[in-house]
């Protein structure tokens, strides 16, 4: 029998080794900038006590969206607008709703010193992030530096940037695969480009312009976001908002700047008759001035396009929402 001093010392290295597998990492060691963005995006810390993360609103299986109206920020506190989809955006020229944003990097600010969402400074997140060896370790790798402001923000938009989606049925339609996509899909892009007006503000690769359009969504009363205006302060902004892009729009619902309609249907129905839904509109654009009389074939062909600019990764979200 080993003497008991002897039993004590293994008991303590066992128990030392246990502590030491504890403290180790979960995830696996970032490479690249954009694995530490990931990282990142991924990781509560960025948030005040810890509580939520990017990815807690940006939900990676919805397309980097979230599934309710508004989102939920630390302590429980609600949103004033519904979470984007974080995808497909490389090309953009404005980052949120209101375009109060011109880069990524700004943008990655934004919802971590939000006091609604994140509630942190950044400053404050880059001195927890200083704190934890790992990260510091994993900063001084890649960007030959501890954690900074400028580094994180980059690392967090270089993640960001890697979230491109061309692989839905309507890309294999471009690409002459004549069977990609259902003729009701067909015919509903016609309505997209012509009947409907869609193509009027949801055009280029990813479907939008990158404008700033009222469509009815702002009357002062009920519907009190004025949008762009609250940024450049120009009376002609008043209740417009950046046109989304389209892509995987079958799982980023709910839908508008402030979530009010559940499915894709809604919104049909909305730009057929927006004077149905909404009462004393200001500053709507001409494109909604009058009904767009579409039949009810019309809007199925339409809903059908629409469904066709999903991207396959998400066909199990597409199976969710629609059981």
């Amino acid at each position: 029998m080993k003497p008991f001093s002897v039993l004590i010392n293994i008991l303590l290295l066992a128990l030392i080794a246990a502590c030491s597998t504890e403290n180790k990492p979960s995830h696996k060691e970032p490479v690249t900038k954009e694995d530490l963005g990931e990282l990142l995006f991924s990781d509560p810390i960025l948030s005040q006590n810890n509580q939520i993360s990017c990815a807690s609103c940006h939900i990676p299986e919805y397309a980097f969206s979230d599934t309710s109206a508004l989102s939920k920020g630390v302590d429980g506190k609600l949103g004033t607008r519904n979470t984007p989809s974080a995808m497909n955006q490389n090309a953009r020229s404005f980052f949120f709703h209101d375009g109060r944003a011109e880069t990524l990097e700004q943008q990655a600010a934004g919802p971590i010193e939000n006091p609604v969402e994140m509630a942190l400074p950044v400053g404050e997140a880059v001195k927890k992030l200083n704190k934890n060896e790992a990260y510091i370790s994993y900063f001084k790798k890649i960007y030959n530096k501890r954690p900074d402001r400028e580094s994180v923000l980059d690392a967090i938009a270089a993640f960001e940037r890697t979230l491109e989606t061309s692989n839905s049925p309507f890309d294999r339609y471009m690409r002459d695969d004549t069977n990609a996509i259902s003729a009701s899909a067909k015919r509903g892009q016609q309505i997209f480009n012509v009947k409907g007006k869609c193509f009027d503000c949801h055009f280029g690769p990813d479907f939008t312009g990158d404008e700033f359009k009222n469509i009815g969504l702002y009357n002062g009363n009920d519907l009190k976001d004025a949008g762009r205006y609250e940024i450049t302060k120009d009376r002609a902004d008043i209740g417009k908002f950046k046109v989304p892009g389209l892509r995987n729009i079958a799982v980023t619902g709910p839908y508008m700047h402030n979530g009010m309609f559940k499915t894709l249907q809604e919104v049909i129905d909305y730009y057929d008759t927006p004077q149905k839904f909404v009462h004393g509109s200001i500053n709507v654009d001409t494109l909604l001035s009058k009904p767009l009389n579409l039949t009810q074939q019309d809007k199925q062909d339409l809903l059908e396009f629409l469904n066709a600019l999903t991207d396959d990764r998400f066909k199990a979200a597409v199976q969710k929402r629609n059981s």
